[in-house]
C-alpha cells in the first residue's frame, strides 16, 4: 500500500460537557509510530494546527470542522484513536468509509457499530498498531 498522506483523527471532546478536551498526548505517540513506518508520508493532525478549536467562534469552528473532513477525504489512510465514543470522529469515519479511504481504528470498543462496520482494521492499542506495522515491514 502506497501511503502519501495520513490523517490522524480521534477523540477531542467526546462526551465532555463544555469546552473541556480529552488529553491529546496520544497524538504524539501515534505520530512517532507513523513517522517510523511511513517516513515519506505527510501526516495531517488537525489538533496540531487547531489546538484550541473548542474555543473558536461558531463560524470558525464550523469552517474548521468541514475543512478537517475534506482533508480526511483527501488522505490515503485515516487513523482514528477512540478510547471512547466521539461523534466528530464517527462522522469523519463515515465519510472516509463512503469514499473508500481506508479507516484504521485504535479502540477497545471493538463491538461498537461505528468501529466495527466502518473500520478496515481495528487495533486495541497503539502498541498493537505498532506491532502490526512492524510485522508488515518484516514481511516486505
Amino acid at each position: 500500500m502506497k501511503i502519501k498522506t495520513i490523517f490522524i483523527a480521534g477523540i477531542i471532546q467526546g462526551s465532555k460537557k463544555g469546552k473541556v478536551l480529552h488529553n491529546q498526548d496520544y497524538r504524539k505517540d501515534l505520530k512517532r509510530i507513523l513517522e517510523n513506518y511511513f517516513p515519506q508520508a505527510r501526516i495531517i493532525d488537525p489538533v496540531s494546527v487547531h489546538p484550541r478549536s473548542a474555543y473558536y467562534t461558531y463560524k470558525t469552528g464550523k469552517k474548521v470542522f468541514h475543512k478537517s473532513i475534506k482533508q480526511a477525504l483527501s488522505s490515503d489512510l485515516f487513523i482514528a484513536y477512540l478510547p471512547e465514543a466521539s461523534m466528530g470522529t464517527a462522522i469523519e469515519m463515515w465519510e472516509c468509509h463512503r469514499k473508500k479511504v481506508p479507516v484504521w481504528t485504535i479502540s477497545p470498543l471493538k463491538e461498537n457499530w461505528v468501529v466495527k462496520f466502518l473500520s478496515e482494521k481495528v487495533f486495541s492499542s497503539l502498541k498493537e498498531l505498532e506491532s502490526y506495522l512492524k510485522e508488515c515491514r518484516v514481511k516486505m
